[in-house]
């Protein structure tokens, strides 16, 4: 009985593995579509001066496109990140820009009200919604604009990897992007589903937004981007995955950050894919792989060994693979089973509590993902 969980464990870890290898490399081979360059209206919340947001913002500046325009959205005006902004528009002449600072709520989710606000004062007919924190290369909107010429297309989004501070707590949250959350992205696509939708990248037509009730419909929804992605998807539209890899900067500094913003991802997918969040144990390698082979080992001894090695192959090549698709550096091989480990401890305390922290405020989580509380830490 034992030989035969420990070659299920090790067969799902090598299969889950492979799966992962043939999606990204087709995905990778994918090329963009040659439509029209569409004028674009880039709307871009902010909160905070972040380490390292003035190179993000400023690679939105730098697009290699000919018609585009960025919105600005900050909810304080005593906020820090409106001092990055106003130097970064003084430095860029060349670019159309505007800043809208307003306190005004249409519901519970902050991002989501700082995008009502910016909406009014996008004059294109397409739209760019993207995080602050995203660094992108110079062909972006080339890249990821052309789909939209397709009346088909709905939303277009795309992956993002990991670009880490100094610190060994935020190398491990890169890991969880590019060895957990893009491979199981790339997994989804190679069997079909389009169930997904990125904040570090949407774009779609206003008509499209508006369509499914424009920012109000998200207002009081944790996973807006998710949500979004939902009703356009209900509207009969395609959700396209771009072949484009962004960055997104990785800067916790502290085992309790790490914590607290990894969880309010995990508790988002457990609230959001109930049943996907509920295998989701399937897709760590390292604790597969070390159950599979004591096991399998406990009954065959050393005819383990070449099992265990082909899974282990195959965990250590798909570590390298992703890193090189997402045009992203690879973390040493030796934090790949720390972090395996640490995400199924965080996997688990997801199930016990419906609290998340975000942008130093918490948020109670209701019913599906609807955020019903919202107030001040205690801590």
């Amino acid at each position: 009985m034992l030989s035969i969980l420990g070659l299920v464990l090790l067969g799902l870890a090598s299969a889950y593995a492979t799966a992962a290898w043939i999606a990204m490399a087709r995905w990778t081979k994918s090329r963009p579509s040659t439509a029209a360059l569409l004028p674009i209206s880039i709307l871009k919340p902010l909160h905070g001066d972040d380490p390292g947001l003035e190179p993000c913002l400023h690679s939105f500046c730098n697009q290699d496109y000919p018609d585009y325009e960025i919105i600005f959205g900050i909810q304080d005006p005593e906020d820090p990140a409106l001092a990055v902004v106003e130097k970064l528009c003084a430095s860029h002449p060349e670019r159309t820009f505007r800043i809208v600072v307003s306190r005004e709520g249409i519901g519970a989710n902050p991002k989501v009200n700082n995008l009502h606000n910016l909406y009014p004062l996008a004059r294109h007919p397409w739209i760019v919604i993207s995080d602050s924190d995203i660094l992108v290369p110079q062909d972006y909107l080339r890249r990821l604009v052309p789909p939209l010429g397709d009346d088909r297309t709905g939303l277009v989004t795309c992956l993002y990897g990991g670009r880490a501070g100094n610190t060994f707590w935020a190398r491990l949250g890169k890991l969880f992007i590019d060895d957990g959350f893009a491979p199981s992205v790339w997994v989804a696509w190679l069997f079909g589903s389009r169930a997904y939708a990125f904040g570090a990248t949407l774009a779609l037509r206003r008509e499209t937004l508006e369509r499914i009730g424009g920012f109000r419909a998200l207002a009081d929804r944790l996973a807006d981007d998710y949500r979004m992605g939902e009703l356009i998807r209900r509207l009969g539209l395609e959700v396209v995955l771009a072949p484009l890899a962004v960055q997104t900067l990785v800067t916790e500094g502290s085992a309790s950050a790490l914590w607290r913003h990894e969880l309010r991802w995990l508790r988002t997918i457990r609230f959001v894919n109930p049943l996907g969040f509920a295998f989701f144990w399937m897709t760590l390698g390292s604790p597969l792989i070390l159950t599979g082979t004591l096991a399998l080992g406990w009954d065959a001894g050393w005819a383990a060994i070449p099992a265990a090695a082909v899974a282990v192959a195959l965990r250590v090549v798909l570590h390298y693979q992703s890193a090189r698709s997402l045009n992203v550096e690879a973390a040493p091989v030796w934090l790949v089973p720390i972090r395996d480990f640490l995400t199924l401890v965080e996997w688990a305390g997801a199930f016990f509590s419906r609290q998340v922290y975000w942008k130093g405020l918490e948020l109670r989580v209701g019913r599906g993902d609807g955020v019903d509380r919202v107030r001040a830490p205690d801590s």
